[in-house]
């Protein structure tokens, strides 16, 4: 059975969810596409062999027609900087597209602080207005040194990228990543916030249990979204750290330290393969493992 490399989901007319499938990388991560009256804002390009351009066009292009309108200039922005979420830069970057013209934004620290406005980083609140609609923008470093986090005022949904979803919490900088998850929980003190939703699912739906890294196929992965009360879970997680960087499991997720220390062990580099190869060898029947 052959699913599509793409699947999209649309939250409401002016928001879709796209989920790269499993089968071309098994980062299978999340795009997000939020459309304002003047501009459309596209949050990360996809994994390897994403080839993410004929679904975005072919979204973009059904709400011209329902909007009955002809273009709509589209944003490329970020979460951060790692390679599963920017491969598809350059496919993007040549699309040359009039019915989508594209201002891109590279995943790069100065770029990212001139696009918001945000001039004291990380410690500013950037922002971007779509056409009546504006996107709060947070720095959130500590899993990449240029990492944000996206507050949607019209859906009140909060995109962490990287730093929370259902899975394993990368940590490249304890210090800055606890920082980051004090910022947002000070940023949303007050205000309405429906989901945070990520840009991966690692979690199953048994608590405190993960997907083997490498895992393409998920039949019982943890739903994608989140609530405020996770970023209140996590502080208590990186608190109970006392600045010393371990693995903490919790419920829905994994604070995961890398570095120094944590580098990808022979035992988990072997799990990774036997993975890999296991569900490569039932890419067209995962039923059969």
């Amino acid at each position: 059975m052959e699913g599509p490399e793409w699947e999209v989901h649309e939250y409401n007319r002016d928001l879709y969810i796209l989920r790269q499938s499993g089968c071309t990388d098994y980062e299978k991560p999340f795009v997000y596409l939020l459309f304002g009256e003047q501009r459309a804002l596209l949050f990360d390009t996809g994994s390897r062999n994403g080839n993410l351009v004929p679904t975005l066009q072919r979204v973009v292009k059904n709400w011209l027609r329902r909007t009955k309108r002809e273009t709509i200039s589209l944003v490329a922005v970020h979460s951060h900087s790692h390679s599963d979420h920017v491969a598809g830069d350059a496919e993007i970057q040549t699309m040359h597209d009039p019915a989508m013209p594209v201002t891109f934004v590279p995943a790069e620290l100065e770029a990212t602080k001139r696009f918001y406005g945000i001039n004291t980083w990380p410690d500013e609140i950037g922002r971007v207005d779509l056409g009546n609609r504006i996107i709060d923008v947070v720095p959130i470093p500590g899993h990449d040194t240029v990492g944000i986090a996206l507050y949607d005022r019209q859906t009140a949904i909060l995109f962490t990228g990287d730093s929370l979803y259902p899975g394993r919490l990368y940590v490249r900088d304890l210090g800055e990543f606890q920082k980051s998850a004090e910022r947002l929980i000070h940023f949303t003190e007050g205000k309405v916030v429906a989901h945070i939703l990520g840009c991966h699912i690692e979690e199953t739906r048994t608590p405190y249990l993960d997907y083997p890294v490498g895992t393409m196929y998920q039949p019982d992965e943890h739903e994608l979204a989140l609530s405020r009360g996770a970023l209140l879970e996590l502080e208590e997680g990186l608190l109970s750290l006392h600045g010393k960087p371990a693995r903490v499991a919790l419920r829905d997720f994994s604070i995961w330290p890398v570095g120094a220390g944590f580098d990808m062990s022979s035992s988990t580099k072997a799990l990774f393969d036997k993975t890999q190869k296991q569900q490569l060898d039932h890419m067209w029947d995962q039923t059969r493992q």
